[in-house]
């Protein structure tokens, strides 16, 4: 998933045949022979786990700027209207026309440090871009005018993603806990190695629960329906419209029985960083002539709820520290997590085989290690990971040693399954460099820029370390009107920033307002994805023969 992909671009794609399973049942089994052609969602392809990338990039398209542009030109929005007195209802307005929904965005930090760095490394910062941005969802524009309600940044949500991680190392969760929020290697991880599947974390990702808190949240407060609430998010990554179209991340889980099913979705529809000057330029706006001040910005109803109003718009973002990674800092938190609550130990990092695997321990005063954690970026290096992770296989041999890749080791380059939490990303060098951000080679980065007609790795390396420095200097204005950095506490206090306690209060009213329990908004789970979908079914013997055969052998 890391290029667009549309229909027209592909010489290969095959479209669904009479085999493909459609709600659990096989359309050729009492199918009517006048039935419609059958149609196939994004849901439906990953259920099997036959089918071929692109067939899968194709669907993932179908969310695009396009269905942006045509969903907010389908009708007239809803309008809130906020109340006129302090303590009185909110109320909506436009609810007569069944077809208009309330808009509303959630969009990555990763996503504004790409168009920062697109406008020129050191002109435009990061929050900047995300004003420019702003600019462009929330004021009126098409055949009626509609812009976006709210827009969020997924950064409080990702706050919300730390805490609830920090708490799982002593939960019943399987050690090593692997992260979850890459939707690359999730779906990677369900068809190839389910054995991996009881290790992932089960929280949320920051986009999926900023999903399920504006869908929850906005539906009981405002009184609508879910589906009268089009949630669109802006993230770096093509793979987060696999996540969008899972049945896992539906209303099915929070309104029914808590399983997965064909409700409504948290995300309605993701773009990506690129996808941005795309829809810009479908509106005939020039991106990048957008005014970036902060001030001022069409007006932003607050939330309806204060406490979720100071949660999803704080006065100010906290800033990034480098150590955490571009991809959220899950390990970074953690590691902090576990330093607060032995005073006076030490974090030691070890790198790893290249650059994307580094080793974490905590080593208490007394010499002893508390903890051991790690961080795997990019497939090549995930692959040895899972590797460690494999069973052990029983030998059919009387008095046999288990074989295979994990015979648990005692040390060597094998000694990583005694990690406690590994932070798993899929693209290397972590979300700043994921497969829907702009890219050097774009040809209106190689315009603006004068780069070659072909950047090489000397202009690649440069880019992306103007993403990274737009990324972790993205709050810098925010924090200078204060003190300097915050200060760093265990207990009830502040964690790199973050006050635990704070998100703890805050996740418990939510779920009271809501009336939903809180392990159906935060958590999540996974499937082994395994399908026989045009695969002959072949017995032991059969298979012996038929690889005789290959062979010269004859039966």
């Amino acid at each position: 998933m890391s290029a667009i992909l549309s229909v027209d671009d592909l010489n290969d794609f095959i479209s669904p045949g009479h085999e493909v399973i459609l709600d659990g049942q096989h359309p050729g089994a009492g199918a009517p022979a006048s039935a419609d052609p059958a149609q196939i969602s994004l849901t439906d392809c990953l259920a099997c786990s036959g089918c071929v990338t692109t067939a899968e990039a194709v669907l993932v398209s179908l969310q695009s700027h396009s269905e942006v542009l045509s969903t907010l030109d389908a009708a007239p929005g809803l309008r809130v209207v906020p109340p006129a007195a302090e303590g009185g209802r909110y109320t909506v307005e436009g609810l007569d026309d069944p077809a208009a929904k309330l808009f509303v965005a959630s969009v990555s930090p990763q996503t504004r440090a790409s168009l920062a760095a697109a406008c020129g490394g050191g002109v435009v910062t990061s929050r900047e871009a995300g004003a420019m941005m702003e600019r462009l969802f929330r004021t009126g524009g098409g055949r009626w005018g509609n812009g976006f309600t709210w827009m969020v940044d997924t950064n409080t949500a990702r706050e919300a993603c730390l805490v609830l991680g920090a708490d799982e190392p002593g939960s019943k969760a399987v050690a090593p806990i692997l992260t979850s929020s890459c939707p690359g290697w999730v779906c990677y991880a369900e068809k190839t190695h389910p054995y991996v599947l009881p290790h992932l974390s089960r929280v949320k990702s920051p986009q999926a629960l900023m999903g399920t808190l504006l869908k929850t949240a906005l539906s009981r407060l405002l009184g609508i329906a879910p589906d009268r609430i089009w949630h669109l998010a802006i993230m770096p990554c093509f793979d987060k419209k696999l996540e969008a179209s899972r049945e896992e991340l539906t209303n099915a889980v929070w309104t029914g029985d808590g399983k997965p099913g064909r409700g409504v979705r948290d995300v309605d529809c993701v773009i990506t960083s690129k996808e941005i000057l795309m829809l810009a330029e479908s509106r005939g706006v020039d991106f990048f002539g957008l005014s970036y001040s902060t001030d001022p910005l069409p007006p932003q109803p607050a939330f309806p709820d204060a406490t979720l109003d100071k949660f999803l718009f704080p006065a100010k973002m906290r800033k990034q520290p480098v150590g955490a990674g571009t991809s959220g800092g899950n390990i970074h938190y953690i590691l902090q997590d576990v330093q607060s609550r032995h005073p006076g130990s030490q974090i030691q990092a070890i790198r790893g085989r290249n650059a994307d695997v580094v080793d974490f321990i905590v080593v208490a005063t007394s010499g002893e290690t508390v903890f051991k954690g790690a961080r795997y970026y990019g497939f090549r290096n995930i692959q040895n990971l899972v590797r460690k992770l494999k069973p052990a296989k029983a030998s059919r041999m009387p008095g046999g040693k288990p074989f295979g890749s994990a015979r648990r080791p005692t040390g060597g380059k094998t000694a990583g399954l005694d990690y406690a939490y590994v932070e798993v990303m899929a693209c290397p060098g972590g979300c700043t460099n994921g497969g829907g951000q702009i890219k050097v080679d774009d040809q209106i980065i190689i315009d603006r820029k004068g780069l070659p007609a072909k950047p090489g790795p000397v202009e690649q390396k440069a880019w992306l370390t103007e993403v990274d420095e737009a990324y972790f200097s993205a709050d810098e204005l925010e924090l200078s009107s204060g003190s300097a950095q915050p200060e760093k506490r265990g207990g009830d206090g502040l964690i790199e920033g973050i006050s635990p306690g704070q998100i703890r209060n805050t996740l418990a009213h939510w779920a009271r307002i809501t009336n939903i329990s809180l392990d159906r908004l935060v958590y999540t789970s996974y499937r082994e994805v395994v399908s026989d979908v045009g695969k002959t079914q072949v017995t032991d013997t059969e298979r012996v023969v038929q690889l005789a055969g290959k062979i010269g052998g004859g039966w």
